[in-house]
C-alpha cells in the first residue's frame, strides 16, 4: 500500500500523484491540510524517512518566516509540534510504502517506490 500526504493545491503533490496512478497503483490519499498529522504520526514519517523533521519543513515558506524562528535554533521536538501545529509547513508531497518513503521533490523520486 502506498500513502501519499497530499496538497491538491500544490503541482508537485499533483504531478506525484499522477506518476503514482499513471503506474496503476490507487494510493491511499492523505489530505494533510484537512487532516493534520499528529507529532506521532510526524515522528514515524520522518523515522521512514530517515530524516529530521526540520529537513521536510518548508522553511522559505512565508508563514515559517513570520514565526521568526532559525531553524538552527529549533530541536525537533519543537520541529514536529511545530509541523503538527501548522500543517501547511510540511514539506509535500511525502509519499510513504512499508519501511519506505521519500518526498515527491522532485515528482520522480517516487518511482523508487513504484
Amino acid at each position: 500500500m502506498i500513502t501519499i500526504y497530499h496538497n491538491p493545491r500544490c503541482r508537485k503533490s499533483r504531478e506525484t500523484l499522477a506518476l503514482i496512478e499513471e503506474a496503476g497503483v490507487q494510493p491511499k490519499i492523505v489530505k494533510y491540510l484537512e487532516n493534520p498529522l499528529m507529532v506521532d504520526d510526524l515522528k514515524a514519517i520522518a523515522k521512514i524517512l530517515k530524516m529530521r523533521p526540520i529537513e521536510f519543513t518548508r522553511t522559505k515558506e512565508a508563514d515559517f518566516k513570520a514565526l521568526g524562528i532559525k531553524p538552527a535554533d529549533m530541536e525537533d521536538e519543537q520541529v514536529f509540534e511545530l509541523l503538527a501545529a501548522n500543517p501547511k509547513l510540511i514539506e509535500r508531497p511525502i509519499v510513504v510504502k512499508g519501511k519506505q518513503a521519500v518526498l515527491g521533490r522532485p515528482p520522480e523520486n517516487v518511482k523508487e517506490l513504484l
